[in-house]
């Protein structure tokens, strides 16, 4: 999956991102939003442009912790769709090589994603529920 698009309205507080699946065979895609928060998404986007703060964040806080605890985020994974609720879990290796999985919030897990360069993975189960539409990327 990769992040496409990012919407912040800081006016009225509906920021949403957007993830999207390209199937190289058929060269159509699958995409979905996810509501968050304004914290979120801001950190997402300076994820994304690679924007330094004179302090760390929230999420650069988060990144030192795993990061001073020996583990490397390998990717985050969107797991579920419950009542309109995503779920997502950190995928960590630690310094041993064992596998490692933290229940997170989606918004939270993707913008360590971008901090990070981690890959975005989404269950089938959830693009099911949770795809609009299809696009033919041939057609863009």
């Amino acid at each position: 999956m990769e992040l496409s698009r990012i919407l912040i309205c800081e006016h009225t507080g509906a920021q949403m991102i957007e993830l999207r699946e390209l199937d190289p065979i058929s060269g159509q895609s699958r995409w979905f939003p996810i509501v968050i928060g304004t914290i979120e998404a801001l950190a997402i986007r300076d994820g994304v442009t690679d924007k330094a703060h004179a302090r760390p964040q929230t999420h650069d806080l988060l990144v030192s912790t795993i990061e001073g605890l020996g583990a490397t985020l390998i990717s985050i994974t969107i797991t579920n769709l419950e009542h309109g609720t995503f779920y997502a879990t950190l995928d960590l290796i630690d310094s041993i090589g064992e596998s490692i999985e933290v229940d997170a919030r989606p918004s939270d897990a993707i913008a360590l994603a971008m901090i990070q360069s981690a890959d975005i993975y989404v269950e089938d189960c959830v693009l099911q529920l949770a795809t609009i539409g299809m696009i033919d990327e041939n057609e863009r």
